[in-house]
């Protein structure tokens, strides 16, 4: 049997690493992320210009939804990223179903009574409605206490989570993955409270 060689491992230079294309470092963007949405919720908050909150408000619009996912969709719920993430999906669903939307939040009011009052959604709840709700939600990021914002999202999507499981229309995984996005806004609301989520 002929005696094997063996040879030690290469050590990679600098050119090898250098030479990958693996795109942008993640803790890079995730702290880019992070600051952004420092600056959005507080800097924001320092500026008596309606169209501060209006800029705020069309973000998903104008810069995309995709775009702000890349940002802050990996953030957790418990951050200003994970947060404004979670909040700018709601209104991107909202708008991408307002029918739908207003139809499983009717349903849910009828059971979830203190809920659909802390949302602030005008009766009856139709899809023009909503869309007005979701938008004064979103524009109380740069005029409110970024804490009732939190509380009104969550509020919203406690009643939308029991309106789907009231109409028996969504499966019980849609229906847990709004009420874990309600509880995500709560929990993170409370923590804002507290001490602040920056």
């Amino acid at each position: 049997m002929a005696e094997r060689q063996h040879h030690r491992p290469m050590r990679p230079g600098g050119e090898f690493f250098a030479a990958i294309l693996g795109g942008e470092d993640p803790s890079r963007i995730r702290e880019a992320g992070d600051l952004a949405a420092n600056l959005l919720v507080r800097g924001a908050r320092g500026s008596d210009d309606p169209a501060v909150s209006e800029r705020v408000l069309h973000l998903a619009d104008t810069e995309g939804i995709e775009t702000i996912a890349e940002v802050w969709a990996g953030a957790p719920a418990d951050t200003l990223a994970g947060c404004l993430w979670r909040l700018f999906l709601l209104r991107s669903w909202v708008y991408a179903d307002p029918a739908g939307v207003a139809r499983q939040f009717d349903a849910g009011t009828r059971t979830a009574q203190v809920a659909r009052v802390v949302a602030g959604v005008a009766d009856p709840p139709g899809p023009d409605e909503l869309r007005a709700m979701v938008d004064e939600v979103l524009r109380g990021i740069a005029g409110s206490d970024f804490a009732d914002v939190l509380f009104r999202a969550a509020a919203f999507a406690r009643v939308v989570a029991t309106g789907r499981a009231a109409l028996d229309e969504a499966s019980e995984e849609d229906v847990q993955r709004m009420l874990l996005l309600a509880e995500q806004l709560e929990a993170a609301g409370h923590t804002e409270l507290a001490h602040g989520l920056a």
